[in-house]
């Protein structure tokens, strides 16, 4: 069976030192098998590796690494590239990093890379890496909902020009003010040893056997602080099933004000026809606005075992089965990032969906 080949997206707000650290990457013994897709040559500043600029689309640089330029759609561009690597007309490799451009929405990309039929017979989606620029950072969040919007989808965050003449009250606030957008996400300080780089592209996942030291990681939070709060920091509704035990985070600037991190949990068991019902709802009503949604659910069909569901946007990673209970706590965790919904409605809307009165009737429909 053919061993599915990990693509990374790299991308980042014009000037964030994406492709500086792409070219540092590029220079590191395990990327040496690596393919690249980028936009144009001259936006990445690759030059130097590049051994001719000629009318090909695929160039191999002086890294032994291959250079592919978009042509269009990013998916015949990809297409060629796993074919011409099938037929041996070019080098093998077993890696492919794409780079968007500044200004780029990397949902589209992301989608692509999950749905499209050929593709996910030849490809997995490894993980986006965002870079942000420790000096113009704030101001660009604050300027432009792309920045914004590449940070609330990121799998992991690189602050770069760390090196340069900080201020630290000023990053400590840029650090703030990301986990604000996308508290899910590590947030990562560019290494200054090019040996630590290759770390960058490599990602957590849940194995089957997790802790909940792990879980907590991987949500991004404490799970168990959310049970730590003040009373006015607790909703029960009158079915007494939810229970708002999380926070919801945003800031006030501009473009960042209308994004919202927050987590949700319910401590009974949930149907999973009502669940999964309510998760399509949600989904053709407001994907464009559901940034990111991880978490763990609590099926009352199969209690013993729980469900781990990652999505971004419309698209969702086929879930993963725990073998059991993080230290036997069994609960529903919902982590979001939403534009512009607050967490008050996504919690009335499952409150709606998955009360006992709404499960006993679709079932009837059912």
């Amino acid at each position: 069976m053919t061993q599915h080949i990990p693509i990374s997206l790299l991308t980042g707000f014009l000037g964030s030192g994406k492709s500086t650290l792409l070219s540092d990457i590029l220079q590191t013994e395990e990327f040496a098998n690596t393919a690249i897709i980028v936009n144009e040559f001259g936006d990445v500043g690759l030059d130097d590796f590049l051994v001719v600029h000629s009318e090909e689309q695929i160039v191999e640089m002086t890294t032994g690494c291959l250079c592919c330029t978009i042509r269009g759609d990013i998916t015949n561009t990809l297409l060629s590239l796993l074919e011409k690597r099938e037929n041996g007309n070019i080098k093998p490799f077993d890696h492919v990093i794409i780079e968007t451009t500044g200004l780029a929405d990397p949902a589209p990309v992301l989608h692509t890379l999950t749905t499209h039929p050929q593709l996910m017979t030849q490809v997995k989606l490894n993980g986006t890496l965002v870079t942000i620029d420790a000096l113009n950072g704030e101001h660009t969040l604050e300027n432009h909902d792309e920045c914004v919007k590449q940070l609330a989808l990121a799998d992991k965050i690189v602050i770069t020009k760390t090196d340069m003449d900080l201020d630290p009250a000023a990053l400590h606030d840029l650090k703030q003010k990301i986990k604000q957008i996308n508290s899910t996400a590590p947030v990562i300080e560019k290494p200054a040893n090019r040996h630590d780089l290759p770390a960058l592209f490599q990602y957590q996942e849940l194995d089957t056997q997790a802790s909940r030291a792990d879980l907590a990681k991987w949500l991004g939070d404490d799970i168990d602080h959310h049970h730590n709060h003040d009373d006015h920091d607790h909703h029960h509704d009158h079915h007494d099933h939810g229970h708002d035990h999380g926070h919801d985070h945003h800031n006030h600037d501009s473009h960042a004000g209308d994004i919202h991190t927050f987590t949700i949990q319910f401590e009974d068991a949930i149907s999973q026809q009502a669940f999964v019902l309510a998760m399509q709802m949600l989904l053709g009503n407001q994907g464009k606005n559901l940034l990111r949604i991880k978490g763990i659910v609590h099926l009352a069909e199969q209690p013993e075992r729980p469900y781990v569901i990652h999505g971004v946007q419309h698209v969702f990673h086929e879930p993963a089965v725990l073998e059991s209970w993080p230290d036997g706590k069994r609960e529903t965790i919902l982590v979001f990032i939403t534009r512009g919904i607050p967490k008050r409605s996504i919690e009335t809307y499952f409150n709606t969906w998955l009360n006992p009165q709404s499960v006993e009737l679709l079932k009837t429909v059912d």
